[in-house]
């Protein structure tokens, strides 16, 4: 496992949509971050407590016609279909490797006939519970995961992701509280450990198939903290605190790469710029094509250096009011459109700078997330580059000092309980030790006493 000591990128200038340092190049004549932005769907179709093999079956079969007729109908080159297990945990890994293959199978053949490029990206879910003894590790959930793996590797995929759970019973206390201490123990701590562990066995399926190891998103933290903090009249946790948590969350995201994840990314990691910053794979990221999932106040920006632009999650059975993959899909072709025509005309770069400046001011998460400072965290995080406390410590004072720089030249304003909560936060990070052993320690003695849900053995500690 390799760990980034320094910035792939020379500078910030050279990041922008449709281009990464490492192409990546899957099956079916697609390629991502060569010089095109690729649209992705993305859907999670609904199990319910009566679903049947059979009726799931033909409900990912369904997915992936409807997608693909959209596409040739409108005239996508290229596309991205994404499934999302929701899958109950009896079936999980049949039912993955089954609605793999006929996903693949349906996709081959629009590629033989119609010469569309696609691919097809699987993401089991972490159905990891940590409360339930072994918790995290060796657990049945834990190798139902890896089987499910497996099965859609072994069935078409091209490539594999995940949205990991690890640290989050932590960082959960800590959004909640306001407890900064535990977000980022959760997040650089807990979650960098975690990672490690899913993914050098990810890496290694996919080694075995022609499938390539995606990434993985800090949904299950950073999105947490995104989506208590809400729009700009909610006070459930401060902005800016979600923008600190987001900044460690790149670096905590970063530890797939550095096990063997070549991308691209996984689009709700709004982290993804961070570590694209860093390690030059392509990332796929959503915005304003994913209000069908949630609202956030970056929708722009995060296209600005996207390779893959998605959606987010459909919910795809009608009866329970679901909106069919193929509208999405076609949101996210026109999007890319736009970007691979501004790159075509020589205007990307014009492009992307009003993307970013159309959110860069609107919110401390924005802010951090746009391109040029995305650029200054990432040489926070390679600066301590060889320990995941010290780096995701420091993005977040990275990530401080910038939101501080903004206030003070008159670009963003903050509220008094934004100016407190931002201050609080940062005089607990700087006071924390710069030892990650003396850090682990006091954190371990805290935290297992006050998360009942918390047990150290799911991270070997």
């Amino acid at each position: 496992m390799k760990r980034f000591t320094r910035m792939i990128y020379k500078n910030p200038e050279e990041i922008i949509f449709g281009n990464a340092k490492f192409p990546v190049s899957e099956r079916w004549n697609i390629q991502f971050g060569a010089g095109y932005v690729v649209p992705e769907v993305k859907v999670a179709p609904q199990e319910g407590s009566e679903a049947s093999k059979e009726k799931m079956i033909g409900e990912c079969r369904n997915i992936a016609q409807s997608a693909c007729q959209r596409a040739v109908s409108i005239g996508l080159p290229s596309f991205m279909l994404e499934q999302e297990h929701v899958f109950q945990q009896t079936n999980y890994p049949e039912w993955a490797g089954e609605c793999t293959q006929i996903q693949a199978e349906i996709l081959e053949r629009y590629y033989d006939e119609y010469g569309i490029s696609v691919a097809l990206r699987q993401t089991p879910a972490d159905i990891r519970v940590e409360e339930r003894a072994p918790g995290l590790r060796g657990s049945d959930y834990d190798n139902k995961i890896e089987e499910s793996m497996e099965a859609c590797a072994a069935n078409g995929a091209s490539d594999l992701c995940i949205e990991s759970m690890g640290g989050k019973s932590a960082s959960d206390y800590g959004i909640s509280r306001g407890d900064i201490k535990a977000v980022l123990f959760g997040i650089g701590v807990l979650g960098s450990i975690d990672m490690e562990y899913v993914w050098k066995r990810i890496v290694n399926i996919c080694k075995k198939y022609d499938c390539r190891p995606g990434g993985d998103t800090d949904c299950a933290q950073a999105n947490t903290a995104m989506f208590m903090a809400g729009g700009l009249l909610d006070k459930d946790i401060a902005h800016t605190t979600a923008a600190l948590a987001r900044a460690m969350g790149a670096a905590r995201s970063l530890v797939a790469v550095e096990c063997g994840a070549i991308g691209p990314l996984k689009d709700c990691g709004y982290e993804n710029p961070i570590v694209k910053a860093i390690s030059g794979v392509p990332i796929a990221t959503e915005g304003k094509n994913a209000v069908c999932a949630h609202s956030d106040l970056m929708g722009n920006l995060m296209a600005a250096t996207a390779d893959v632009w998605s959606n987010e999650s459909v919910y795809h059975r009608q009866e329970m009011g679901g909106t069919t993959p193929e509208v999405w899909l076609q949101a996210t072709g026109y999007e890319a459109a736009l970007m691979n025509t501004a790159l075509q005309t020589g205007t990307g770069e014009t492009l992307r700078d009003i993307y970013t400046l159309t959110d860069k001011y609107r919110d401390p998460q924005g802010l951090i997330l746009a391109y040029d400072n995305a650029y200054r965290i990432g040489k926070a995080i390679v600066n301590y580059g060889k320990d995941p406390y010290l780096r995701a410590r420091a993005a977040a004072l990275e990530a401080g000092k910038i939101i501080n720089e903004a206030v003070d030249s008159g670009k963003l304003y903050l509220t008094r309980f934004e100016r407190d909560s931002l201050d609080n936060a940062l005089k607990i990070i700087e006071g924390l030790p710069l030892d990650a052993d003396q850090f682990t320690d006091e954190c371990l003695r805290t935290y297992t006493r006050k998360v009942p849900e918390f047990d150290p053995k799911s991270y070997e500690l």
